[in-house]
């Protein structure tokens, strides 16, 4: 795929012709434009809307069991549901983008979401309200990846983790907004039903205007031209990245495919992917478990405290703690190295949970415990949740990106099905200090596996996947136009 870049600079009355490089180095070198920010806005609402129905469930399921009187077994199945959904969500759509294309899954994603929370909001009983959940968790599962990949292969190399942690990052308004709202209603004297219903139905605004800003983004120009072969035309479609016009020959090198039983095959993916998938499920496990069980831990530490009060003090934690970590972690993360943020994150969780289960009466006493407990939200944002969301949507070839970004969300999300689901028994059987000291150890695992994987901060795309590669023979290539293997 030889391609050339071509910028009409004017010296005095001449204009001058500047040719440099191909379609990936115009990509990779290109500085941060309007195009970059309107790609993260697309799949930053679409992220802000998963973050939004995931954690909101525990402020509405406190509510739903004040109406419907939940059994605990009930309770922990609304609670994991969508969980449960977007570790399939993940793996289908995920595949399914690295065979007919991003953007067609980019939008899809979208409507399922819609149909989801609006659903939610106008269940009239419990196996309804876990049938829409479940809707919404396939759609918030597919945006994992899609919304992942779409920035990273528009990004240039310098920014990429900043660019793809921005869309991450939209995860902070998800986890505010929900108990801003919440609080809201409450306090204007809403009721506990129509406050529930009011907090689940609102998750389909965001994901209603993502809908045109999705359908009006071009198909990633990596995915066209190294995976269709349609290099002139992802040329054609990125006009204005750094005030360059490029021009491409669909006739040009398209990359090898690499099918989708060599990929599961090969040692070299399968290590990448045991890094990926195991550290997110690990993340996952620890902060789902923690996050969406907060106003449990919140009644046993303050056991007479209002609704209203434990909400407050969840939002205080969210707002004071995890938001500088999102904000830092979004500005350092390409000069500190995503591999390395993820290290340092899991080892300050390990700590701070270690803490907690180890000195007599933390436990009991509210400051000292929300000030450790902060303390290990701040590292999990500057941190791993924010680096397993980026790190797989780089190390993968780009005809198994999403995919592998898939794969890696779906075990990262049945970890955290896992931890909600568990979080009531553990609590009920080892204590809160046991269960954290438990989740001390999730955390030192992670940082183990996170060793195995390379630091792909500041290098292309392609590098990446050429230095990870296996030595055996390349796959053979596809025609242009022809879509890979299920």
């Amino acid at each position: 795929m030889q391609v050339r870049v071509r910028r009409r600079e004017r010296r005095g009355d001449a204009v001058a012709d500047i040719q440099s490089g191909d379609l990936v180095a115009a990509l990779d070198e290109a500085p941060l434009s309007r195009f970059h920010l309107r790609a993260v806005v697309a799949s930053g609402m679409g992220f802000f809307t998963d973050a939004y129905d995931l954690f909101v469930i525990g402020i509405a399921s406190a509510l739903i069991d004040k109406d419907w009187d939940l059994s605990s077994g009930k309770l922990a199945v609304l609670n994991s549901t969508m969980l449960a959904a977007a570790c399939l969500g993940a793996l289908v759509f995920g595949r399914y983008a690295d065979v007919v294309g991003r953007k067609r899954v980019y939008w899809l994603v979208a409507v399922l979401m819609i149909a989801g929370a609006l659903g939610s909001a106008l269940s009239g009983s419990f196996w309804v309200l876990i049938g829409f959940r479940f809707l919404l968790g396939l759609g918030v599962g597919g945006d994992y990846p899609v919304s992942a990949v779409m920035v990273s292969e528009y990004a240039n190399r310098k920014d990429r983790g900043k660019l793809v942690g921005m869309v991450f990052g939209t995860q902070a308004l998800g986890l505010i907004i929900g108990p801003l709202i919440a609080l809201a209603l409450l306090g204007s004297g809403a009721s506990n039903d129509v406050t529930w219903r009011v907090l689940l139905a609102l998750g389909a605004v965001p994901a209603a205007a993502v809908i045109y800003l999705r359908c009006r983004m071009p198909e990633s120009p990596r995915y066209r031209a190294q995976v269709q072969g349609r290099a002139a035309q992802a040329a054609s479609r990125i006009p204005g990245l750094n005030g360059v016009q490029v021009h491409g020959d669909s006739s040009g090198d398209m990359q090898p495919e690499l099918g989708l039983r060599a990929f599961l095959t090969s040692r070299r993916w399968l290590i990448t992917l045991a890094g990926t998938a195991g550290c997110w499920f690990l993340l996952d496990y620890a902060y789902y478990g923690n996050t969406i069980s907060t106003p449990q831990i919140l009644s046993l530490i303050t056991p007479h405290a209002s609704t209203m009060t434990k909400i407050t003090l969840q939002l205080a934690i969210f707002v004071v703690a995890a938001v500088p970590g999102y904000i830092l972690a979004i500005a350092r993360l390409d000069r500190i190295g995503h591999r390395r943020l993820q290290l340092v994150g899991f080892a300050m969780m390990a700590l701070c949970f270690a803490v907690i289960a180890a000195v007599p009466g933390m436990t009991t006493m509210v400051a000292p415990f929300l000030l450790v407990y902060g303390l290990s939200y701040f590292f999990t944002e500057f941190g791993p949740n924010m680096t397993t969301f980026v790190l797989p949507s780089e190390l993968y070839p780009v005809s198994m990106r999403t995919t592998g970004h898939g794969i890696s969300a779906s075990i990262g999300k049945l970890g955290a099905f896992i931890g909600v689901f568990l979080f009531p028994v553990l609590q009920t059987s080892l204590g809160l200090r046991g269960t954290l000291l438990l989740t001390a150890g999730v955390a030192v695992s992670g940082f183990a596996l996170t060793l195995v994987l390379p630091e792909p901060s500041g290098r292309s795309l392609e590098d990446i996947a050429i230095s990870a590669s296996d030595t055996a023979a390349a796959p053979p290539l596809r025609t242009a136009g022809q879509a890979p293997a299920l």
